[in-house]
């Protein structure tokens, strides 16, 4: 993929400074992007600026907070000169809370996976079409999703309110593509299988999900995908070579959603 395809175009990407957000950052930058990245931990704020360098700006928001999104827009215009792209990478694990299969799902679960993984994406698809409306410009929004929003994992991954949000936060973006179509603002999503991140790492140290993974995405000998696995997609997406693509959502999950998974003996 050329080393240009951002060059020139100002990019903020919400949830920056971890894991799947924190190598999309890195990508865009080298792709030629100025960034402003955002996540909630000052630490990997800090750590996250030394990382990209000259080429962005890392500051730290809740993505839960309404005034996030619009402060880190107003952040690019005011560092770089210009808005071209939102990536909505933020989200969480509803378990801490009380998801799980449906039956078990605390009040305080249900609320919470909604907001850490839906409403803190409405906040930055909100904000970026206004700007891009008020720009009068086009320019591209790209959601993270889940493979689990439409091919579930009954026995391992049995956590209903993360799998509604994540379905939702598809229904979301594709009815802002067919919206927003004629102003060439486009919208698209992300859905990855199961990534090693800060987020996984219960799945990720567990042998049963480990072996469950080698035959559930069988790619390039059957493993857990890696954040870079997603950076060629994610600068796709926000550079003009996917001028002509709207409401679309790629897959990146080494397989998962064609593969059966292991054969019971």
């Amino acid at each position: 993929m050329p080393n240009d395809l951002l060059q020139n175009k100002v990019i903020v990407i919400i949830g920056g400074t971890s894991g799947l957000g924190r190598s999309a950052a890195a990508a865009c930058v080298a792709a030629g992007a100025k960034v402003v990245a955002v996540g909630r931990d000052p630490q990997k704020v800090s750590e996250t600026e030394a990382h990209l360098g000259d080429g962005a700006r890392v500051v730290v928001g809740d993505a839960t907070d309404p005034r996030t999104a619009s402060q880190a827009i107003e952040t690019a215009l005011g560092a770089y000169g210009g808005f071209h792209g939102v990536y909505h990478v933020a989200g969480a694990s509803g378990r801490q809370w009380g998801d799980g299969p449906l039956h078990e799902i605390t009040d305080e679960g249900w609320e919470l996976t909604f907001r850490h993984n839906l409403t803190g994406l409405f906040y930055s698809n909100r904000a970026a079409a206004a700007q891009f409306i008020k720009q009068g410009t086009g320019g591209s929004v790209l959601n993270m999703s889940s493979v689990l929003a439409w091919s579930p994992s009954p026995g391992h991954f049995a956590t209903h309110a993360y799998s509604a949000a994540k379905a939702a936060a598809i229904g979301m973006t594709r009815s802002s593509a067919a919206y927003y179509a004629p102003l060439n603002i486009r919208f698209n999503v992300i859905a990855p299988g199961l990534v090693e991140t800060p987020m996984s790492q219960r799945a990720a140290t567990d042998p049963a999900i480990v072996n469950f993974i080698a035959a559930k995405q069988p790619l390039d000998g059957g493993r857990l995908g890696r954040p870079e696995d997603l950076d060629a997609a994610v600068v796709y997406f926000l550079s003009d070579a996917s001028r002509f693509v709207t409401g679309q959502v790629m897959a990146v999950d080494g397989g998962w959603s064609v593969s059966e998974g292991p054969h019971p003996k």
